[in-house]
């Protein structure tokens, strides 16, 4: 009897799975025995496909908690080690290693990135090669170090993200790993994919797994409280966040008077064009799995879904939009990614938003489509906008892009169609060699910025872009490797007025040293500007250059250092002179987790040129300073201190007023015109303290103003007189906390 139960208990002992994975940094043979192995980590930064040069060994192991990854690093005492902590999400040349993977194969990557002090920083990949951070999600991680090299452990819950329905037991994943040694900038990956290439994102290698799948309901309620000291009025407020993940195929994200993000702060814009300037969105809400929303073309931040529009300036001005509620669904039916969106906003102005997403992948090829709707009662205005977006590879060297968008508009009974196509080619060749095709054509009826964003209508654009990499550069170099381009583009709106012909030429370079440099020249033709009269006559002005150089030196002991320069001069008329920027941008590390960076911007145009009303335009001898200065204390994991302040002055004293001709001509006009000067000022200091992942305390205090004056005032003095600005100054503490069913 006793040898038959000893006998069940070593069946039941070989029989039972693996022991879980412990993230504790420290990597278990045990724990992760049957995980697959990599090694063959190979150089992609610089671009030459060596073998790395300290080796690197990681684990790919699927567990019922989720997949688990280890990275094992060895890097001996003659290459330094950087311990620097950062914030989540912050950019920084640090010691770090990065998983990437696309969960379903439907042109969605997630990205983990944990350094060697164990900070973290999580994004979504989408088109490829485009990674936004706005995204935070729920995972874990853990770093050890000893004297041979250092090591790191990540476990992905299956329920981050929409996940592939799998086969016989069976899911196939497509990963990818990276390790970057911060001293040098080597970065090691495999495969061998760069985001610097066409593609990336389809490059990644298939890993299958056992298939696990997991259920979650999370609940994030917030409450926040706000004193407004110039007012002196108390605000309480409060909503909830809900996510709702019943299986890897369904996933459900709803908010109920979402904080529209009074924690985050937008950087000091002065804006005097006729073009929209862009800001992230970083609300939870509108961050979670936002990625299969993604439908952007070439042009600058376009997109058919801009999230800030929801609960943004209201239409009748009364302020931002109150958002009621927005309920947003994921998933995937067979091989068909979908995700639908809808955010409703109170009051006789409020909006409603709607928007609905289907892609599938084809393996050399990708289709997608997207419709939305934005219903606006106050100015009886509906809109409607539809895109498809293709992406085809035919081979490993050559991918096309292409993008069709047409919109329909119904305001007080009148109704306007519009429609864009864009395309673009990359052809790889041999010897670091590359070539790049683009069209784009925005008619002039064309309207999506009621839910999106598109600076500009009206516009057709070409170009043609040959690129050469070198990398097998002499080792007494202080490069790793050149990547010149040239182009040459041409702009027209859509009536056929030459805006611009443009020929540029750039290098992009890394250092040995970690850094990076770029340097650019513009050689621009005479044209058109269709925009400064807010629909006016064009204004013709004549040929210009200009150049661009920065250079960015990554933390040496206590230092770290960027500084740049441009030059060019363009103007309206003649007597084009010389205009110049800059900036210097030092920052000191007090040690790994204090650290203060100041950066001052200045610049100079002696010709800006402003729209004064109707066909009439101003040149101004304009001057600008910016200084800046940031404090990040990163007390610890879960908590962290930091301190915003930018201050700006702006001087522009009056040329010459000019009448804008029918054919574009500028006269020189004895209207008068003034000088003015702007001072800005914005001013945080921000303590956030992490309850557990996604559940935060945050106590903020902002305070700022901006001020124009009808008259000139030295720009240093209009800089001075910034920090004595005092429109608005608040407390806001808000607290949220992540409740998991």
């Amino acid at each position: 009897m006793r040898a038959r139960l000893l006998s069940l208990a070593i069946l039941a002992v070989l029989s039972a799975p693996a022991l879980a994975v412990e993230v504790d940094g420290r990597i278990d043979p045990a724990e992760w025995e049957g995980a697959q192995r990599v090694t063959d980590f190979r150089v992609t930064q610089p671009m030459t496909g060596a073998p790395g040069s300290q080796p690197t060994e990681a684990f790919i192991l699927a567990t019922p908690e989720g997949l688990a990854v280890a990275f094992r690093n060895i890097q001996p005492a003659s290459v330094p080690r950087t311990r620097q902590r950062i914030r989540r999400d912050e950019a920084a040349q640090i010691d770090r290693v990065n998983l990437m993977v696309d969960f379903e194969g439907g042109g969605t990557g997630y990205n983990f990135m944990v350094s060697l002090s164990d900070g973290i920083n999580d994004a979504v990949i989408t088109n490829e090669t485009a990674f936004n951070t706005d995204w935070d999600g729920n995972w874990q991680h853990a770093t050890s170090e000893d004297a041979e090299g250092w090591s790191v452990e990540m476990l992905i819950p299956w329920y981050i993200a929409p996940m592939d329905k799998g086969a016989d037991g069976k899911r196939t994943l497509k990963v990818y790993l990276d390790r970057v040694i911060g001293s040098t900038g080597e970065r090691s990956a495999w495969p061998a994919a760069s985001w610097e290439r066409p593609r990336f994102l389809s490059e990644f290698n298939s890993v299958e797994v056992p298939l696990y799948n997991q259920s979650l309901l999370a609940v994030t309620p917030y409450v926040s409280g706000l004193y407004d000291n110039i007012s002196g009025d108390n605000k309480f407020d409060g909503g909830v966040d809900i996510f709702w993940k019943p299986n890897g195929q369904f996933q459900l994200t709803a908010t109920i008077n979402p904080d529209f993000g009074q924690v985050e702060s937008d950087d000091i814009v002065v804006n005097f064009s006729a073009n929209e300037t862009f800001f992230s969105d970083k609300r939870p809400f509108f961050t979670e799995n936002q990625g299969p929303f993604e439908f952007t073309t070439p042009s600058d931040f376009s997109q058919l879904v801009y999230t800030r529009r929801v609960g943004g300036p209201a239409d009748d001005r009364s302020g931002p939009g109150d958002i009621t509620a927005a309920v947003k669904v994921n998933g995937s039916i067979g091989g068909t990614q979908y995700g639908a969106l809808v955010a409703e906003e109170a009051d006789e102005a409020g909006r409603s938003f709607r928007a609905l997403r289907l892609s599938r992948d084809f393996t050399t090829q990708d289709l997608g489509m997207m419709l939305t709707q934005v219903e606006r009662p106050w100015l009886d205005r509906d809109a409607m906008v539809m895109g498809v977006d293709h992406n085809w590879r035919p081979n490993p060297r050559f991918s096309v892009k292409s993008r069709l968008i047409g919109s329909q508009i119904d305001e007080r009974g009148q109704q306007t169609r519009g429609s864009g196509v864009t395309s673009y080619a990359d052809y790889e060749m041999e010897g670091g060699w590359r070539q790049q095709w683009m069209a784009m054509h925005f008619g002039d009826d064309l309207e999506i910025n009621d839910f999106g964003f598109l600076s500009r209508n009206n516009l057709n654009y070409a170009h043609w872009e040959v690129q050469r990499r070198f990398t097998g550069l002499p080792e007494g170099s202080a490069y790793s490797s050149k990547n010149w381009r040239g182009r040459v583009s041409g702009t027209n709106n859509d009536h056929g007025l030459t805006l611009q012909r443009q020929l540029r030429i750039s290098r992009q370079s890394q250092l040995r040293n970690g850094g990076d440099e770029y340097a650019q020249i513009q050689l621009n033709s005479a044209g058109y500007d269709d925009r400064i009269t807010r629909g006016g006559a064009p204004v013709r002005s004549p040929a210009y250059f200009n150049t661009f150089f920065e250079r960015n030196r990554p933390r040496k002991g206590h230092w770290a250092l960027s500084w740049g320069f441009a030059l060019n001069n363009d103007g309206i008329d003649g007597e084009q002179k010389l205009g110049y920027a800059g900036h210097f941008e030092p920052t000191w590390f007090l040690n790994d987790a204090f650290s203060i960076s100041t950066r001052l911007y200045g610049e100079r145009s002696r010709q800006w040129v402003l729209w004064q009303g109707g066909d009439n335009v101003g040149s101004f001898d304009e001057r600008l300073l910016q200084f800046d200065v940031g404090v990040n204390w990163n007390i610890s994991s879960r908590q962290e201190l930091r301190v915003k302040l930018q201050a700006l002055g702006l001087d522009a004293k009056a040329k010459q007023a000019w009448d804008v001709a029918a054919d574009g001509t500028p006269l020189r006009s004895n209207d008068p015109i003034n000088d003015f000067s702007v001072r800005n000022l914005g001013f945080q200091v921000r303590y956030r303290y992490e309850l557990k992942p996604l559940s935060d305390l945050y106590v903020v205090y902002g305070r700022g103003g901006d001020l124009f004056n009808e008259y000139s005032q030295d720009v240093f003095g209009a800089l001075g007189d910034s920090f004595s600005l005092h429109d608005s100054e608040q407390l806001i503490v808000k607290l949220s906390y992540r409740f998991e069913l």
